[in-house]
């Protein structure tokens, strides 16, 4: 894939830690213009730092994805300094996993803010500026598809990124845009080497995932050439939503 992404600019929400430093790793051995947005200055910085260290591109916008003002000036100071989108990285997110009846709707809107309205108002604003061949890939989750007590919250927004993501892909059909999402399973972004043998074997692929799982999927669906792919979903969890599970 070599290449293919030298001098292409590309926007990652959340790409301070976990899955979105991942991603941005990914992309900067590539040689894009990695744009990292995120609320944590310090850990975007010392991330840029060691990418830079390593030959990568990077640049940090403190962006407060709750904040429309936030993601409008986000995509404006990235066209003043690279001219261009090609890749759009919805991964913001925060979970609150909370008994329901203690659940306050403050707290429910404040992870449907973070992980659903700012991938309407990022990809709205970005796809205004993209040109044809456009990416947009937004970071959903399994949970998406399935639940566990207390989780109304985290799975509300899921559930409507993966909904956003073919509403958006039919809208910017007409742009040569493609939207599509990433639904990650057990991704261990800390402490890998501290799991048991039973967490790796409840998946088919025999291993909790990693955030470079996600990162080279973000790379396949933002390849130029893969425009064949649009509206769809990828589900990473290493087999564990197809798993057909009886107690005895």
């Amino acid at each position: 894939m070599t290449g293919k992404f030298v001098g292409k600019t590309v926007i990652i929400t959340g790409g301070s830690k976990g899955i979105g430093k991942g991603i941005a790793e990914a992309f900067a051995i590539e040689k894009a213009n990695v744009c990292i947005a995120d609320i944590d200055e310090t850990k975007a910085k010392e991330l840029i730092s060691r990418l830079k260290e390593s030959g990568g591109q990077a640049v940090f916008y403190k962006t407060d994805v709750r904040k429309e003002e936030d993601l409008v000036s986000l995509v404006d100071h990235v066209i003043h300094d690279f001219g261009q989108i090609d890749v759009l990285i919805n991964n913001a997110g925060v979970s609150r996993f909370k008994p329901l009846f203690e659940l306050t709707t403050e707290e429910w809107e404040d992870v449907v803010f973070t992980n659903l309205r700012s991938v309407f108002i990022g990809s709205r604003e970005a796809a205004r500026r993209m040109n044809e061949g456009g990416r947009i890939i937004n970071i959903a989750s399994t949970r998406a598809a399935m639940s566990e007590p207390n989780s109304e919250a985290y799975a509300s927004s899921k559930g409507g990124i993966v909904a956003l993501t073919h509403a958006l892909a039919a809208s910017l059909q007409e742009k040569g845009i493609t939207v599509n999402s990433i639904s990650p399973g057990w991704i261990q972004t800390e402490g890998y080497d501290g799991l048991r043998e039973e967490d790796h074997l409840q998946h088919w692929s025999n291993r909790v995932g990693k955030p470079e799982d996600i990162a080279k999927a973000c790379l396949y669906l933002a390849d130029p050439q893969n425009d064949f792919i649009n509206g769809q979903d990828l589900v990473i969890d290493g087999g564990m939503t197809r798993k057909m599970i009886y107690e005895e």
